[in-house]
């Protein structure tokens, strides 16, 4: 065999180990403890007993620093892993953020529910395409969803307190039992909607769309509804005191205000001017 050939063969058989590195630990450990082992043979010989005794101190050592030192990096190359996913995510949802069609909306979807996993709560998604989608029991407390469209989705008992929701588009989405609680949600299209028993308190949802909109036992105590429109919107037992902004004009575009709960001078003009959509 050529010399050439044999450099290359060696090449060939290094590159196999290498890329093995169970079986390129276990060479490097035999030729070590052949090594070692074979230069301490004489203080084996010589003094079996006291050179036993220094080895078994050095293991302690060595327990030691596994137990602390191998722990601690443990520890920190898992944390740095964690960040980087997170980080992962995040940059996905970016990426995805003007991407209207579908399979833009089922991953971003995906990265917010790995991001919960996480405990990442407050997520970016202004301007993201989230129509069609599945968000119930998903946690966005304090997220930014500004402009964001999530029409025709589901939110079913979703956590959307605090969260920034002007402008954003949610006209026939499933909102039954969702937290909205002091939520941004100014100029926010909820036509045609469900928010049943949904939180809305403390809400901002100044000129917002509530046309044909389902809020049956919905709590909208101390909300901000300047200018909201509530034509044709179903308000039964819906809870709408101590609120600002409301007046009887806007009241009377809705289908019904039946056993709905409001302060007491509004109450009274709407029995003296509409008593047919407070009485069954």
């Amino acid at each position: 065999m050529k010399f050439k050939d044999r450099i290359e063969k060696f090449k060939a058989q290094l590159e196999y180990i290498v890329e093995r590195p169970i079986l390129t630990s276990s060479i490097v450990l035999g030729i070590l403890a052949v090594l070692v082992l074979g230069l301490s043979l004489p203080y084996y010989l010589a003094n079996f007993h006291g050179f036993v005794g220094q080895i078994l101190a050095e293991a302690h050592g060595m327990l030691f620093d596994i137990a602390v030192i191998g722990i601690l990096i443990f520890w920190l190359n898992k944390n740095g892993e964690k960040r980087q996913r997170i980080r992962t995510y995040k940059d996905e949802i970016d990426d995805f953020r003007l991407w209207e069609s579908e399979e833009a909306a089922f991953r971003t979807v995906g990265n917010i529910k790995r991001l919960n996993r996480h405990e990442i709560y407050e997520i970016n998604l202004v301007n993201s395409h989230l129509s069609k989608t599945n968000l119930n029991y998903v946690n966005l407390k304090d997220s930014n969803l500004n402009s964001a469209d999530l029409s025709n989705s589901f939110l079913i008992e979703t956590n959307l307190a605090n969260t920034r929701l002007n402008q954003t588009n949610l006209e026939n989405s499933n909102l039954n039992q969702a937290n909205m609680e002091g939520a941004y949600a100014s100029g926010a299209n909820f036509k045609d909607a469900y928010l049943i028993k949904a939180n809305l308190q403390g809400a901002f949802l100044i000129k917002s769309s509530f046309i044909n909109s389902f809020l049956m036992e919905a709590d909208l105590r101390g909300s901000y509804l300047t200018g909201a429109n509530f034509a044709n919107a179903s308000l039964y037992k819906a809870d709408l005191r101590d609120v600002k902004g409301l007046t009887i004009d806007q009241l009377k575009e809705a289908k019904t205000l039946y056993l709905a709960k409001f302060d007491q001078d509004i109450m009274n003009l709407l029995n003296e001017q509409t008593p047919e959509l407070v009485d069954e």
